[in-house]
């Protein structure tokens, strides 16, 4: 179980799968922006998995995908479906502009 300084049980994490955007607003892209990152700078789907399977076993439930704009991100469902199969994730969710989302829904 993970537990803060606050003595707060740790139940949630928002994961950041890309730094990419569609839109030009600043909460993508704050003042003293540079540029985005490479891709061969982000994780894997299959750390990303692990990354999140070793969260899930420490007792977090709900993970919510964060970008940039997350549905940017190449192949996105295919990772959603792998996280959703992880036991102990009992809440997948994602934060969008929901630009992209007539692509994926």
């Amino acid at each position: 179980m993970l537990i803060d300084r606050f003595g707060r049980t740790i139940e949630y994490l928002r994961l950041s799968v890309t730094d990419r955007c569609d839109l030009r607003c600043t909460y993508c892209l704050p003042e003293g922006f540079k540029d985005f990152e490479e891709p061969e700078h982000w994780l894997t789907f299959d750390e990303i998995e692990r990354v999140v399977s070793a969260f899930a076993r420490l007792g977090v439930s709900r993970v919510r995908l964060t970008g940039g704009e997350p549905l940017l991100r190449h192949n996105l469902p295919a990772l959603a479906e792998r996280l959703k199969r992880l036991p102990g994730l009992h809440d997948l969710s994602l934060s969008s502009n929901a630009t992209q989302l007539d692509k994926h829904a």
